[in-house]
């Protein structure tokens, strides 16, 4: 079910969204927290349908709230509510302020909040200085961000790192989780002492690949050289190499599903390692509402510890 609201209020939004529900028999029992999202216009429906496919596996109140157009003068609200088979397992807020009233977000959402549940903000496509310090930031338990969005790599990153706060997270994180699990298997197998180098390559402008350097370094506690070539096709990253004293081990994509697992004096092994759709690095960051320490880390230690080739 969807009701498109013009001219309304935030208060009429919240009254229509309760008689909805009634007259629809929908519950609102069961929401685990608040998802924020504020996101251009042109952003909003992917959005909304990666944070409708993460509500099976985390119920909750999806608020959407589209940057105003820049030539936007009149103040003013529309909105729309989507419910039932619209709204995956949430139910959907989406909130189109115009002119001055897209100054006051806090007091456009508060009225929406789920009471006594987490809140949480993501910005699909902004990444804005200082998560924690923005107007959402600061009523949120945890911040998301995609520093793939800025297409700016390691320099995007150092940016983010300058304004990071326990709680903050990026998408660009998530897309190695696959990699890092495969990789701390591998280190279980080895003395760190005998790794006497290691190399990342990949996709010179995706901070994934950076990201996943910077995480090495700290696990190792030594510089790591960062490659940012790839073969055409293989976007992020492409490879991880680990120079031993038994020889090279490395990890090497193959094509989205796969990596080849290269061990001295064993034959190739193939590990299923897929690329991940947004609807599933959304869900993933939803299960951890407690800062990522690691990713501080990352960001803190790790990053400026890079060797990166032709720089």
């Amino acid at each position: 079910m969807i009701i498109d609201l013009p001219n309304t209020t935030v208060a009429d939004v919240n009254k229509r969204l309760v008689s909805a529900r009634e007259e629809g028999g929908a519950v609102a029992l069961g929401r685990v927290l608040t998802f924020l999202i504020y996101t251009p216009h042109d952003g909003e429906e992917q959005a909304i349908a990666a944070a409708n496919e993460a509500s099976s596996e985390h119920p909750m109140r999806i608020v959407v709230v589209t940057e105003p157009e820049a030539h936007s003068v009149a103040p003013g609200l529309s909105a729309q509510l989507r419910l039932g088979g619209d709204a995956g397992a949430s139910e959907v807020v989406v909130l189109r302020p115009e002119g001055p009233s897209a100054n006051s977000l806090p007091g456009l959402v508060n009225g929406l909040l789920l009471p006594d549940t987490p809140v949480v903000t993501w910005w699909p496509s902004h990444c804005p200085d200082c998560m924690a310090e923005t107007s959402l930031g600061q009523i949120s338990q945890r911040r998301i961000l995609d520093s793939q969005s800025l297409g700016q790599g390691i320099v995007g990153l150092g940016r983010i790192a300058s304004g990071y706060r326990p709680g903050d997270t990026d998408l660009a994180w998530g897309r190695i989780t696959g990699w890092r699990t495969q990789l701390a298997a591998t280190l279980d197998y080895l003395e760190i002492d005998t790794i006497h180098a290691a190399t990342v390559a990949g996709v010179a402008d995706n901070p994934s690949v950076a990201l996943l350097a910077g995480w090495l370094a700290v696990s190792l506690g030594q510089p790591v050289t960062l490659d940012p070539s790839a073969p055409e096709g293989i976007g992020g990253v492409y490879s991880v190499q680990l120079d031993t004293s038994e020889g090279d081990i490395s990890l090497v994509r193959t094509d989205d599903q796969t990596v080849l697992l290269r061990v001295p004096g064993q034959p190739d092994f193939p590990l299923l390692l897929p690329r991940r759709g947004l609807s599933t690095l959304v869900a993933e960051e939803l299960r951890r509402l407690a800062p990522d320490t690691i990713y501080g880390r990352v960001l803190a230690e790790g990053i400026p510890m890079l060797k990166v080739i032709g720089q």
